[in-house]
């Protein structure tokens, strides 16, 4: 993304936020369909962060509305709704890493299908690649925290 768009950056941010929010939407379905046999709580849990993600990239499209509105000029407040907001994402897209990466190292279902876990890793980067526009934006540099490579025993119940 490039940072050259002035008084546009918020609307450029939320296109991103739009486009990405929906990605993972998406992807969350493209788990569920490509890895037959997936446990039934992995299921569960991407089933409700496809209902969170939806209701993100809805409120992007808000946001979006509601830039073009005011026109040229952003009012400050909104400005700051804007930016809480890329904060939010940045964290969700987070949170949903770490969902792909329990499923990717954790499900016996992935551990019998290489593809499933290619695609998980594509996936993962996908987000990532999201994660570091949000954090240039909200801290002028890629070197916030990461995603944490961990093998947490948490379940994905409580990810969302």
């Amino acid at each position: 993304m490039q940072f050259y768009y002035g008084p546009h950056m918020p609307l450029r941010i939320l296109d991103e936020i739009e486009f990405w929010k929906h990605q993972e939407e998406e992807h969350t379905v493209v788990i569920r369909e490509l890895v037959s046999g997936l446990e039934a709580r992995y299921v569960d849990a991407l089933k409700k962060w496809e209902e969170a993600l939806s209701v993100t990239h809805q409120q992007a499209v808000r946001y979006i509305e509601s830039v073009i509105r005011v026109g040229y000029y952003v009012p400050e407040q909104l400005y700051q709704q804007v930016l809480h907001f890329v904060s939010f994402c940045l964290q969700q897209s987070l949170q949903f890493i770490e969902l792909c990466r329990q499923v990717k190292t954790k499900s016996a279902a992935v551990a019998q299908n290489p593809t499933a876990k290619v695609v998980l890793d594509h996936i993962i980067r996908e987000s990532e690649y999201f994660i570091g526009i949000a954090q240039l934006l909200l801290y002028g540099t890629q070197t916030a925290p990461a995603a944490p490579r961990t093998n947490s025993q948490a379940t994905p119940d409580g990810e969302k």
